[in-house]
């Protein structure tokens, strides 16, 4: 794997969260704690250690839970500065970490999701998870999407009383269908973020990410091969391959 120190740190106009590393994990901004969206970058320090640690400590400068920079301009002032470079050095030398991260998180989040679900759904909700977990692309389809947009549980992240997640996706399959798996999940998804755009507050303006929402989820049919598990965690270094690649061919958006 080619291990590009300028790649894996960005923060899109109207963000108040830096996206880092392979999963374009969120690191909220220290005037943006209030923000809806998951802290995903922080449960990774929780697996770090030793010398990870302490370049965490270093990195954060000493904010705690909170990305140091305070805005976008400030994000982008700091690009060339030494806590910038060993943000990116230690995003870089922890891939295996992320990737490792990346492929235990639909499995974690399957028995959330099951409980969240309405008794009506919850075998739905099951059944699709399975068949997507059986196949190489359906195991891309839910670890990014799980990463992209969260497990769909949290009440915080609803718009007019309506989710965006993985469980929202998942519900919206069709158990009836000869369709692939893939191809199901790729169009309820495009369903649910089309809503999340429509019914989010005006002043978002979340009809200017849906493009690249729409271009992330569609990616899905385009992967064909990866000998991995959803559940056992083997080959996360092809995952991590599989998600730059297709980071680096689709449009770079993450909310």
């Amino acid at each position: 794997m080619r291990r590009d120190r300028r790649w894996p740190d960005l923060l899109n106009v109207g963000e108040n969260f830096a996206s880092l590393g392979i999963g374009h994990f969120i690191w909220v901004l220290q005037r943006g704690r209030a923000d809806r969206s998951r802290k995903a970058f922080l449960p990774l320090f929780a697996t770090w250690s030793g010398a990870e640690q302490n370049c965490q400590n270093s990195c954060s400068g000493g904010q705690g839970e909170a990305c140091p920079w305070n805005s976008r301009a400030e994000f982008l002032a700091a690009a060339s500065s030494p806590r910038m470079k060993q943000l990116r050095i230690f995003l870089v030398d922890t891939i295996d970490l992320q990737a490792d991260f990346l492929v235990e998180a639909p499995a974690e989040a399957l028995p959330k999701m099951l409980a969240a679900a309405s008794d009506e759904k919850r075998g739905q909700v099951e059944e699709q998870f399975n068949r997507l977990a059986g196949s190489a692309q359906g195991c891309y389809a839910l670890i990014d999407y799980v990463n992209f947009k969260g497990e769909g549980v949290l009440l915080t992240e609803r718009y007019r009383g309506r989710g965006w997640g993985l469980l929202q996706v998942l519900e919206g399959m069709s158990s009836a269908s000869d369709r692939s798996p893939t191809a199901e999940f790729a169009e309820s998804a495009a369903r649910i973020l089309r809503e999340r755009a429509e019914n989010a507050p005006p002043g978002r303006n979340e009809q200017r990410w849906l493009p690249g929402w729409l271009s992330r989820v569609a990616i899905v049919s385009l992967v064909r091969s990866c000998d991995m598990s959803v559940t056992s965690g083997r080959s996360a270094c092809a995952v991590a391959d599989r998600v730059m690649a297709a980071r680096r061919s689709g449009p770079q958006q993450r909310v």
